[in-house]
């Protein structure tokens, strides 16, 4: 399915996401659903589940809905709990999915036919940046060492992170792109977990590691692991920015919240404000501290957007890197 096609869709929902928020300005404001159905495309535990039920804790907490009720709908980067969502949900005003940039990746590498354009963009909530990190006896004192040595030779230095085509990797293909070298190049060692990327690490098995902040952090603290750089818009515990060190990138692992196609105006109208007044509510911002997690709060039309010039970016970088045709 081509960006041109996608691109139409999304402007018919940003027109009827903007009535929406139009009819809405002159209404009383919302009273308490009785319920939602929030779906997590991932198995128990991880960030997409943790997300899920956070939001339906705050929800009831908070009096912005009677009853949540959370179901996993686990595989293929979330594709599979997308292809459900978007037919059996289809026009229900009760239905809620989170999604992230994990999601968009797999869309475009595993050819998914159904994509987040056949979604409604509700909000999206929250971000962990990733951070890059070198072995403590490492030659590479710097990200300036680390990014001159793949200029040199890509193929030289292994780097590892998460499944293939995820953030960790679009992060690496970002930074390639940004040095100046060749991507398609790269070496780049997916594991399925963080402690076997980290067993490597400590190993001397690969020269790089990159993850989100929380999965490294602490054998820094510990010495055992330098941080080179993170990839956010600011420093993160003295670590620099990618910025900062002259490579033009920033990225963060993102997760939202998208309701089922079909929706009227009015219907998509009345979830952002009860998604919004969620993410105002103090239950959610005491979860925000607790887990450790950046709000990125963007609604409606602005979400609707960004999805699209997401899209675009990630299909950019997973081009360049060999894994989308």
């Amino acid at each position: 399915m081509s960006i041109t096609l996608r691109a139409g869709r999304w402007s018919g929902r940003l027109a009827a996401l903007a009535l929406g928020l139009a009819m809405s300005a002159m209404s009383p404001q919302a009273q308490a659903l009785d319920e939602v159905k929030i779906i997590a495309p991932a198995a128990p535990g991880g960030g997409w589940d943790q997300t899920a039920r956070t939001m339906a804790e705050a929800m009831q907490t908070a009096g912005v809905v009677k009853n949540v009720q959370v179901s996993n709908v686990p595989g293929a980067g979330g594709t599979i709990g997308l292809a459900q969502f978007a037919d059996a949900q289809k026009g229900k005003e009760d239905s809620l999915m989170v999604t992230g940039l994990v999601m968009v990746g797999a869309i475009l590498t595993n050819n998914s036919p159904v994509s987040l354009a056949d979604t409604t963009p509700i909000a999206r909530l929250t971000g962990e940046y990733e951070i890059i990190v070198v072995p403590a006896d490492s030659k590479f004192q710097t990200m300036a060492d680390l990014v001159a040595a793949m200029k040199a030779d890509p193929g030289s230095v292994a780097w590892a992170g998460g499944s293939a085509g995820g953030t960790d990797h679009i992060l690496v293909g970002l930074i390639a792109q940004a040095a100046g070298s060749d991507p398609t190049k790269i070496n780049y060692v997916p594991f399925s977990g963080g402690g076997e990327a980290l067993a490597a690490l400590l190993g001397g098995h690969v020269a790089a590691g990159v993850s989100g902040i929380g999965e490294f952090i602490g054998q820094v603290d510990a010495g055992k692991l330098r941080a080179l750089a993170v990839s956010g818009p600011e420093p993160i515990n003295n670590i620099p920015t990618l910025k900062e060190q002259g490579v033009d990138v920033e990225l963060a692992n993102w997760r939202g919240i998208v309701a089922p196609p079909g929706l009227s105006p009015e219907a998509t109208q009345e979830l952002v404000a009860t998604v919004s007044r969620t993410v105002e509510s103090q239950p959610w911002q005491e979860a925000l501290k607790t887990k450790g997690w950046t709000d990125l709060y963007m609604a409606g039309d602005q979400f609707a957007e960004f999805l699209r010039s997401e899209e675009a970016r990630i299909k950019g970088v997973l081009t360049q890197i060999g894994l989308v045709k």
